[in-house]
């Protein structure tokens, strides 16, 4: 498995531990697989609850951000429900950039995450 192949599962699988919280139904497609399908598209992360779809949630690392990853932002942001995206820290200018020239950044949440090592 590929560094950031192991960074967006583990990123995956905190998301859906902290946010089964406020989400009853969590539909997950891991990389490589198609479980759940949303208007045509296999968001990472499928939130709802009491069988509405309320969010689409999408894991970026620095290999999968480019323009053509941008475009399918776009569609996404048009399904009617919440896009979120979750991005390293240190691209959070870069995705931003990348939403306003799509002109899609009043449709889109950003969060961020990044990993920290902290030794003694």
């Amino acid at each position: 498995m590929e560094y950031s192949d192991l960074v967006h599962e583990l990123v995956l699988e905190h998301l859906r531990k902290k946010l089964s919280r406020d989400y009853k139904d969590i539909a997950i497609n891991r990389k490589g697989e198609k479980n759940a399908e949303y208007e045509g598209f296999y968001p990472d992360l499928i939130l709802g609850s009491h069988g509405l779809v309320l969010s689409i949630l999408e894991i970026e690392t620095p290999d999968s951000l480019s323009e053509k990853k941008a475009e399918t932002w776009k569609a996404m942001s048009g399904l009617g429900v919440k896009l979120i995206l979750m991005v390293p820290k240190e691209l959070k200018m870069r995705v931003t950039d990348l939403l306003w020239s799509k002109g899609i950044m009043d449709r889109v949440s950003v969060g961020t995450y990044e990993i920290a090592v902290h030794m003694p």
